[in-house]
């Protein structure tokens, strides 16, 4: 088993970081180790501590490492946050080739040239997704390679975010001893592994529900179109019990995670447990009813809150309805809340992979997927010179050591009128 076979994702998320090794073999996936340790220095899914981090990062690495046996150097990292942003672009280039049969460089080309948007100086492109191609005027088309054509374009979508956050993040992994392989936009990961072919299409939300923070994503038209960050998750029932049964936050957290039932109709009167309160040395027995009432209505406030920051965001009704995912899903009784209180088609989304058969685990098992389709394009491509087969930014090449990346682009940099002679060429 080669390194080249293995691909490996970090999740970095309030309550945990997870790392994920895949295996690719004559070309089906599997995943074969997974990582995990509790994430400290994450406030509400931002980076708030370095050091805390690092030590994280480390502990889940090491636990993937001695599962499998293997030595992880390099990662696909997972970004999320408030600070994403989406715009569309629009790239235009001539074919290159004297045949006029479309490359991967010419892919390459139209992307780069997609990228050329103005951006503030506190923003940094992370990624580039193409919605769709033209070729001479012909739309819709998903991959142009081997078509015959002169003018390609691309319609885009670019993810950009606050370069503190991206840097931030970067500075984490690399301390931990890893190369960056490249930055993931979690929500684009997990929408194509926790969505159907149709529901991109239709219309539907993602809804990620982790511990700090619940992540909503809109794809329409068989991309993704909106996302935005709420600042609540589990961590926020995890406080209500405490604050309810006067308990320390650890013994709240075991005590949702082992009695916690977010429907009060599905709670059983005769099943109890005991806690210790503050400021007291005697246990106090509680019902898992008791429980149930402290829950239910926090999670109801949660729907509450995505059914409104959808509708800020423009949508009413999407056909494809809500998909659920992230921790907190694997509560009993969430799904039926949900229902009640989004008043759509609702469905909790869990990987189909033995291990990671967990909705906590979607958005880990998605950076994966993500990387997978762009080496299996790149490799299909059959062109091994090729920066990238879905237009990724290699972003950990400039980001692990800016001074060797500047001396590296300004030797292959061409001169003015060499650029200008280039650019010319395209279109004589």
């Amino acid at each position: 088993m080669s390194n080249n076979d293995i691909i490996v994702s970090l999740d970095i998320g309030t309550s945990k970081v997870r790392a994920i090794i895949g295996e690719i073999n004559n070309g089906t996936f599997n995943i074969i180790g997974v990582g995990s340790a509790d994430s400290e220095g994450i406030r509400k899914g931002a980076i708030v501590d370095i050091d805390q981090t690092v030590q994280s990062i480390r502990s889940a690495v090491d636990h993937a490492e001695r599962m499998v046996g293997i030595q992880i150097s390099e990662v696909y990292v997972g970004i999320s946050g408030n600070h994403i942003g989406l715009q569309s672009s629009h790239g235009v280039v001539a074919v290159s080739n004297e045949d006029r049969e479309i490359g991967e460089e010419d892919i390459d080309r139209v992307l780069k040239a997609a990228e050329v948007v103005a951006l503030p100086p506190d923003r940094e492109i992370i990624d580039v997704v193409a919605k769709q191609f033209v070729v001479d005027g012909l739309e819709g088309i998903s991959d142009p390679r081997g078509m015959i054509g002169v003018r390609l374009e691309v319609e885009a979508t670019i993810i950009t975010g606050a370069k503190t956050a991206i840097h931030n993040l970067l500075r984490c992994v690399e301390k931990s001893d890893l190369k960056v392989k490249d930055l993931v936009l979690v929500p684009l990961g997990a929408g194509q592994l926790a969505l159907s072919k149709d529901e991109k299409t239709m219309g539907s939300v993602l809804v990620d529900i982790g511990a700090g923070s619940t992540t909503l994503s809109v794809f329409e038209s068989g991309s993704i179109v909106s996302t935005s960050t709420l600042p609540i998750g589990g961590d926020f029932i995890t406080n209500d019990i405490a604050y309810g049964l006067r308990t320390l936050t650890d013994q709240a957290e075991k005590v949702k995670l082992k009695y916690g039932c977010a429907w009060m109709e599905s709670a059983a009167p005769e099943v109890t447990f005991k806690v210790t309160r503050i400021g007291s040395n005697v246990d106090k027995e509680f019902t898992q009813e008791d429980l149930a009432a402290i829950v239910e209505p926090r999670v109801q406030e949660i729907f509450q809150m995505v059914r409104q920051e959808i509708k800020r965001l423009g949508y009413n009704e999407l056909p494809g309805g809500y998909i659920l995912t992230g921790g907190t899903m694997s509560m009993p009784g969430v799904l039926q809340v949900a229902q009640n209180e989004l008043a759509a088609s609702v469905r909790i989304s869990t990987p189909d992979f033995i291990g990671v058969r967990d909705p906590g685990y979607c958005s880990g098992v998605g950076i994966l997927h993500t990387a997978i389709r762009s080496l299996r394009v790149r490799t299909s491509g059959g062109s091994t010179s090729a920066s990238n087969g879905s237009g990724k930014k290699p972003v950990n090449r400039a980001k692990q050591n800016p001074a060797a990346a500047a001396q590296e682009e300004s030797s292959q940099k061409p001169g003015f009128i060499e650029r200008l002679k280039n650019m010319f060429s395209e279109f004589i």
